[in-house]
C-alpha cells in the first residue's frame, strides 16, 4: 500500500491528574582530620555543615508550589478547605484544613504583605480610583457575635490608562472610617456607587455611578411596564440608556484617548443631562414610592453624578470596581465565612494578588508560586518590589510561558 492522502480527523483533549512528590533535604557535616583549632587542651575540632535552603514556612512540608496551589482553588476556584483536605488526600498527601489554613495566613502575611503595601502606595499616587465593599462573616471577632456582619472593600484604579491596582481590604464594619484610614494621602477622583461613607474622605471629588442611576429607575418600573413610555420610571431609563448609548459610541470610537472622551462628553452628553435634570425636576411622585425613591436618590447626586465630565479619566460607571469584588462574593457562596480577622486580613491580601494577576493577564497560580518563590520583604525598595508586579517588563515578556 502506498500513501496517496493525509486529512484531518478530530483532535481530542487527554487529561494528566495531578501527581505529588515528597522532597527530602539532609544536611551533611564535614570535619577535616588534620585541622584543629585552638592550642593544646582547648583544641575544637573544625567542622563545616552543608548549608540547606529555607523553608517557606517553619518545617512543615508546604512548598511554594503546594501553597500557591491551595491560595489559587479557593481564591480562584472558590474551593473551600475542607475540600482541598479532601482532594490532598486523593493524591495520598494528609494535611488538615487547619494546616492549609495557616500555610495561607503566614505566606500571605510574610511574603504577599510586601508586595500588598507597596500596590497600596503606588495607589495613593493616582489621580483616579474606584471602590466598593461587600459583606463578609468573620466567626470568631473580639466583642462581636458570630453572626455579626463584617466587610470587604475593594479599592482600585480607575481608568487612567496606567496598570491597573486591585486592593481588598477588610474591616469589622461599614463605617467610612475605614473607607478614610485606607485612602489617606489619596487626592484625586473617586468613583463609588451611592453610600454615603466616602463623603467624609478629605482631598477627594466624588464620581456618582450611573449603573446605580439607572438601576433605581428600573426597580422603580411596574411589573409589565417596562414599555409603556408613559410611566415615569421608563422614561427615566430611557434618559439614562441614552447616556449609556453615547457613552459607549465614543469609548468605541476613541479608546484611550481621554481629551477626546472630556470633548465628545460635554458635546453629546451634557445636552442630555440638562434635559434630565429639567424632567427630574418636574417628577412629583408618590411618596414612598420606588419612584419618589428614585428621584430622591438622584437629585441628591447630581453634583457628583456630572462630575465625570470634568476629566476624560473619569469613569461612567463604578462597574469595574464592581466587577473586581464579584469573585469574592461568588467564592464566598462555597466557603461561607473566614474563622478568625486574621483570616479575613490574609483572605484580604491573597484575593489581591489573584485579581492582579488577572488583571495583566497572567496564569494566577503561576504569578501566586514566582512570589512565592522571590519571597518578597519588607526590607525590599519599591524598585525591586516593582520587579515583582504584574506589570513588570519580566513577567509580562513570560506570561505566555506563565
Amino acid at each position: 500500500m502506498v500513501l496517496i492522502g493525509e486529512e484531518y480527523v478530530r483532535r481530542e483533549l487527554e487529561f494528566i491528574p495531578a501527581t505529588c512528590k515528597v522532597i527530602e533535604y539532609y544536611s551533611q557535616s564535614y570535619g577535616c582530620p588534620s585541622c584543629k583549632e585552638g592550642l593544646g587542651d582547648t583544641e575544637k575540632p573544625v567542622i563545616v555543615k552543608s548549608q540547606v535552603p529555607q523553608a517557606l514556612a517553619g518545617k512543615g512540608p508546604a512548598t511554594a508550589s503546594a501553597v500557591a496551589w491551595t491560595m489559587y482553588q479557593k481564591y480562584a476556584n472558590g474551593l473551600p478547605l475542607y475540600r482541598q483536605e479532601k482532594d490532598w488526600r486523593q493524591y495520598g498527601a494528609r494535611i488538615s484544613r487547619t494546616t492549609l489554613a495557616n500555610w495561607i495566613i503566614y505566606c500571605s502575611r510574610n511574603y504577599f504583605q510586601p508586595m500588598y503595601d507597596y500596590f497600596h502606595r503606588e495607589l495613593l499616587e493616582r489621580g483616579f480610583a474606584m471602590a466598593d465593599e461587600t459583606r463578609v462573616q468573620v466567626l470568631k471577632e473580639e466583642d462581636r457575635r458570630a453572626q455579626t456582619q463584617s466587610f470587604m472593600w475593594l479599592f482600585r484604579s480607575g481608568e487612567d490608562g496606567l496598570p491597573a491596582i486591585i486592593l481588598y481590604g477588610y474591616s469589622p464594619t461599614r463605617s467610612g472610617s475605614h473607607a478614610k484610614e485606607f485612602l489617606e494621602g489619596y487626592h484625586g477622583y473617586l468613583e463609588t456607587d451611592g453610600y454615603q461613607g466616602y463623603n467624609s474622605l478629605p482631598g477627594i471629588k466624588r464620581c456618582s455611578c450611573w449603573a446605580h442611576i439607572r438601576q433605581y429607575f428600573i426597580d422603580a418600573v411596574p411589573k409589565g411596564k417596562q414599555y409603556d413610555y408613559s410611566q415615569p420610571a421608563v422614561q427615566g431609563v430611557q434618559y439614562c440608556n441614552r447616556l449609556f448609548a453615547i457613552e459607549d459610541s465614543i469609548n468605541k470610537k476613541y479608546p484611550g484617548d481621554y481629551e477626546k472622551r472630556k470633548q465628545m462628553r460635554l458635546e453629546k452628553e451634557k445636552p442630555v443631562l440638562e434635559a434630565f435634570w429639567s424632567w427630574l425636576e418636574q417628577q412629583k411622585p408618590v411618596q414612598n414610592t420606588r419612584m419618589d425613591k428614585a428621584v430622591n436618590y438622584v437629585l441628591n447626586r447630581r453634583e457628583t453624578a456630572e462630575t465625570y465630565l470634568e476629566d476624560g479619566r473619569c469613569s461612567f460607571t463604578n462597574n469595574l470596581s464592581e466587577n473586581a469584588i464579584r469573585p469574592f462574593a461568588v467564592g464566598r457562596k462555597n466557603w461561607l465565612f473566614s474563622d478568625s480577622v486574621e483570616g479575613a486580613n490574609a483572605s484580604a491580601v491573597v484575593y489581591t494578588m489573584v485579581e492582579m494577576a488577572k488583571a495583566h493577564g497572567l496564569n494566577i497560580y503561576e504569578y501566586l508560586k514566582f512570589l512565592l518563590d522571590h519571597r518578597p520583604t519588607k526590607e525590599m525598595t519599591d524598585d525591586q518590589l516593582a520587579e515583582l508586579a504584574p506589570w513588570s517588563e519580566k513577567l509580562q515578556s513570560i506570561k505566555n510561558r506563565m
